[in-house]
């Protein structure tokens, strides 16, 4: 190992996809790279999905992380199988400097199986490749593989009860595909090694960038795009990284007849810093609301693991909504909200709350109406009791975006988006999601996460007022947006 550069597992994997990532993932950059609180919660995720499924093989000992140096988890590994352990969680080997860990060892005569764990709900390449580099090490410190599995998500599994291991979980034999990729791994191994010798690489940004993983690097690496650029564009099109490879980067250099009508609107719109209205568009679109009006948003949670009784892996569950109310037009809202208790399984409780506030004939005002269509679906399912009553209610859904998604109302600010996190500022100056402490939908679902996860107290309340104010004014920002529209109209 003398004169190598340690690698790991994960290392070599950063270094498939980009040979820079794996420099600057060991001579960190001069630069800040902001913090991903999502990649931490994704982390964490993969960690709780890797120690339940452990129960597959009941009976095992684990081999930590924490509390141990390389070597002596490396150690006690090979204490365990001398010692004649069946099952080893978190197995550690060492091979020509390169460091891997198992989730779970079995052992199957003289031989092994690897059982790698995935959140994923089925096989892709790069796990393919995780498993070929532990078969590798494995087999090179001495190790007979007879089988290799990755063990990932079964979606279709409904939970009853508590959780079933041997139903949440689908294993799948990739010992062909691992032993298939053996050939190439010293060289490239080889190949990454050189390339830490030497400088930081000269690779340009591409496509790789965010395959198969958004890379952690990329605020240092495009840090040469400007605001504007040909990544602004919104939706299909124009071929981005064929411009780019032109050396056409901003959008005063993109010659507008390579655009679709869409992607040259919004170009010249924020070139010119245009905007446009459609008035008699905007005018038949409120013709199709009416009063009372509810203004509806829900926010959903997904695991992995399902946390209540009939739902599935990654399943959307609603725990929260806001309702502004307004009995007739240009009437002060009047607010209602529901956030769950940490823990529990609100669904029921939340349809009947919203059921006794959202009359019939009210006219329900969502943005973006095929998610909260689709959550309202789900509960009529769910509760076949309430589904004539939910019914009632979905045939009275309309869809604030519609005049964003079709541009009869469009401001060069929006930059090419509908989103309401686009829309809200652009339509009513001064106002918008920025500084929030919860500020978009992702970061919602993770802020459900940790307030299940928090003791009560001032930094649970703290978290569910935060909670509250995201939901709040993603319906004020309809009511809002509703009232330009109403002005524009006129």
């Amino acid at each position: 190992m003398a004169g190598k550069a340690g690698l790991s597992k994960s290392l070599i994997l950063k270094g498939m996809q980009c040979p820079k990532a794996l420099y600057l993932q060991k001579n960190p950059p001069d630069f800040e790279i902001p913090e991903d609180p999502a990649r931490e919660a994704k982390f964490k995720a993969g960690h709780e999905v890797g120690i339940l499924a452990q129960q597959l093989f009941p009976g095992g000992t684990e081999v930590p992380f924490e509390g141990l140096s390389v070597p002596e988890q490396i150690k006690q590994t090979r204490q365990l199988i001398d010692s004649g352990a069946e099952v080893i969680y978190e197995a550690s080997f060492e091979y020509d400097g390169i460091f891997v860990k198992v989730d779970i060892l079995v052992r199957d005569g003289d031989a092994w199986q690897i059982h790698e764990v995935k959140m994923s709900t089925s096989v892709k390449e790069v796990n393919l490749n995780d498993v070929a580099i532990q078969f590798y090490v494995l087999g090179q410190a001495g190790l007979l593989i007879s089988a290799a599995y990755l063990v990932h998500i079964n979606n279709q599994y409904v939970r009853q009860g508590e959780v079933d291991v041997q139903q949440l979980f689908s294993s799948q034999d990739v010992l062909e595909e691992a032993v298939a990729r053996q050939a190439g791994l010293p060289e490239l191994i080889d190949g990454l090694r050189t390339d830490l010798l030497g400088g930081e690489p000269q690779i340009d940004i591409g496509p790789h960038c965010s395959d198969p993983y958004d890379c952690d690097f990329i605020p240092y690496c495009w840090q040469h795009i400007p605001e504007n650029s040909i990544f602004d564009l919104r939706g299909n099109g124009v071929k981005k990284w064929g411009l780019y490879e032109q050396g056409i980067i901003r959008f005063d250099q993109i010659p507008l007849e390579m655009l679709n009508k869409n992607q040259r609107h919004q170009v010249e719109a924020t070139l010119n810093q245009e905007d446009s209205i459609d008035n008699d568009a905007v005018a038949a679109f409120l013709d199709t609301l009416w009063y009372p009006l509810y203004h509806l948003d829900f926010e959903t949670f997904n695991t992995a693991i399902p946390k209540f009784d009939g739902t599935r892996p990654y399943q959307q569950v609603p725990f929260q909504y806001s309702l502004h109310v307004q009995k007739t037009a240009g009437a002060e809202p009047e607010h209602h909200e529901f956030l769950a208790e940490p823990g529990d399984d609100p669904r029921r409780q939340l349809i009947e709350q919203l059921l006794d506030l959202i009359p019939e004939n009210g006219c329900v005002l969502t943005y973006n109406q095929t998610f909260e269509k689709s959550v309202l679906r789900d509960f009529a399912d769910l509760f076949p009791d309430l589904a004539f009553e939910i019914g009632k209610r979905l045939e009275n859904v309309r869809d604030l975006m519609v005049p964003f998604r079709r541009r009869d109302v469009y401001r060069w600010q929006m930059r090419g988006s509908y989103s309401i996190k686009e829309v809200l500022p652009a339509m009513v100056p001064g106002l918008s999601y920025n500084g929030m402490a919860v500020a978009d939908g992702m970061a919602a679902m993770q802020a459900y996460h940790d307030m299940c996860a928090m003791k009560p107290g001032e930094d649970l309340e703290q978290l569910r007022r935060a909670m509250l104010e995201y939901c709040q004014l993603d319906t004020l920002a309809m009511v809002l947006v509703l009232e330009k529209l109403s002005k524009v109209a006129s």
